[in-house]
C-alpha cells in the first residue's frame, strides 16, 4: 500500500502506540482519523497534527459508535485504506487471590470485550468499507494491523484475562486474512513486548528501568515510534499477510 495520499483509521490514538502511529502515518503523507474515548487526548493530538487529522470519540466495543466513526472517516477523507487497532486495556489479577477470592468475572469479560471483541468490531466495520475501495495496481484495497502482545505467548502470573484477549488476536489474524484475501485486504498483527506506554506510566522509575534491563537487546523499554515504524512497514510491504510479528528485543517473559 502506498501510504502517501491514503486515509487511515487508528484506534487508541489518544496516547501511546496509537498516537505514535497516527503521527507517523501523517508524516508519510496520509490523512488519519484518530479514534479514542472522550476522556483521552485524542482531540488535542488531532489538532496538533493539523488538517490531515481528525478525532472521533468512540468506544471500540460499540457497534453504533464505531460505525459512526468509520462513516466519519470516509466522509472526511473519501475512504479508509488502513486500519491500525491500538485500543486496549490491561488487568492484573490471579485466578485465586491471596485472600482466597476468585478472579472477578466482570474484569475478565471486560478485558476480552475491549481487547478482543473491540478489535474485531473495528476490523469488520472498517473492512466492510475497504471492500468498496478501488484496487491499486497490485489489486490491494486495504491493510489492517492489530495489536497483540508477547503475553499471548508467555503470559505472566495475573495475566489470564489479558493473555487470553491478546491470544485471541493472534488466533484470528490468519483466518481473517484468509477471509479478506479475495477482497485484496491484508491483515497482520504486532505483538509488542515491554513498551513505554500509559500501561507502564504508573510504575516507579526504578521499576520501569528494571523492566527495561530485563530485555536482552536493546536493554530498555520499547518506544512507541518503534511500533509505528513497524506498522508503517506492514502497510507498505504487500507480501506481509496473515502474520503475527513480535516486537520485543528478544525478551521471553518469565512467570512473574
Amino acid at each position: 500500500m502506498q501510504i502517501e495520499g491514503s486515509s487511515a483509521l487508528v484506534t487508541g490514538a489518544g496516547s501511546g502506540l496509537g498516537e505514535a502511529t497516527a503521527r507517523a502515518i501523517v508524516k508519510r503523507g496520509a490523512r488519519v482519523t484518530l479514534l479514542d474515548l472522550g476522556g483521552s487526548r485524542g482531540a488535542e493530538i488531532a489538532a496538533d497534527i493539523g488538517s490531515n487529522a481528525q478525532f472521533i470519540e468512540a468506544d471500540v466495543t460499540s457497534e453504533e459508535q464505531v460505525t459512526a466513526a468509520v462513516d466519519a472517516a470516509v466522509g472526511a477523507f473519501g475512504e479508509i485504506r488502513a486500519l491500525i487497532n491500538c485500543a486496549g486495556i490491561g488487568s492484573a489479577l490471579k485466578t485465586v487471590g491471596k485472600d482466597g477470592k476468585p478472579f472477578s468475572l466482570d474484569v475478565f469479560r471486560r478485558t476480552l470485550e475491549v481487547n478482543l471483541v473491540g478489535t474485531f468490531n473495528c476490523i469488520r466495520l472498517a473492512a466492510a468499507k475497504m471492500v468498496g475501495n478501488e484496487p491499486d495496481e497490485g489489486g490491494e484495497r486495504g491493510v489492517i494491523v492489530n495489536t497483540s502482545s508477547v503475553a499471548a505467548f508467555e503470559g505472566q502470573m495475573g495475566q489470564a484475562a489479558y493473555s487470553a484477549s491478546k491470544g485471541g488476536i493472534v488466533s484470528m489474524t490468519l483466518p481473517i486474512a484468509r477471509d479478506l484475501s479475495r477482497n485484496g485486504i491484508r491483515v497482520c498483527s504486532i505483538a509488542p513486548g515491554l513498551f513505554d506506554t500509559p500501561l507502564l506510566k504508573g510504575l516507579p522509575e526504578d521499576a520501569r528501568e528494571a523492566l527495561g534491563r530485563s530485555i536482552p537487546f536493546p536493554p530498555r523499554l520499547g518506544r512507541p515510534p518503534e511500533y509505528a515504524l513497524l506498522a508503517c512497514h506492514i502497510l507498505e510491504n504487500t507480501m506481509l499477510n496473515g502474520e503475527v510479528i513480535r516486537l520485543d528485543g528478544a525478551i521471553r517473559m518469565q512467570p512473574r
